[in-house]
């Protein structure tokens, strides 16, 4: 595996990435409705490479297939950490939150963490700070506002 610098050539295949473990992982813990109003399937391109770049962004390759990436932001806020659907529980999201963790350049990362993604963080000692309700396209979905004190 190897985990490298995102660039705007990653942008299709991170947005494909996307929709697909949303509606797989996800699955189990998130209605279809919900599903839905989370991945679209017609995200914005242009917003997505660019929110990509401006934060420090990391991509996951395994015989140069795109499984997994991530991204922080310059405060701390870990946005996105997706994993594809077959490559879940071989290590890969923990080599993604390892290179973000090291990026940081604050004392503490905060997620708002799935459902799904619960275990994960707790396991990689997140505090949960409380649960949510977050509104996507009209509809409610739960998450927890975890952080990790670096």
């Amino acid at each position: 595996m190897i985990i490298r610098k995102y660039t705007s050539i990653d942008c299709l295949s991170t947005l494909r990435l996307f929709y697909d473990t949303v509606h797989t992982v996800n699955a189990a813990d998130y209605s279809k409705r919900q599903l839905n109003a989370w991945a679209t399937g017609k995200e914005d391109v242009e917003i997505w490479n660019k929110t990509l770049l401006n934060n420090y962004s990391v991509v996951a390759e395994i015989d140069g297939i795109t499984v997994g990436f991530g991204d922080i932001d310059e405060t701390g806020y870990l946005n996105r950490l997706y994993v594809g659907a077959n490559f879940q529980r071989i290590g890969v999201a923990a080599a993604i939150c390892d290179e973000l963790e090291k990026y940081c350049p604050h004392k503490k990362i905060v997620v708002h963490s799935s459902i799904t993604a619960k275990g994960f963080f707790v396991k990689r000692s997140y505090v949960i700070i409380r649960e949510q309700k977050v509104e996507r396209r009209g509809v409610l979905l739960t998450n927890l506002v975890m952080e990790k004190i670096l």
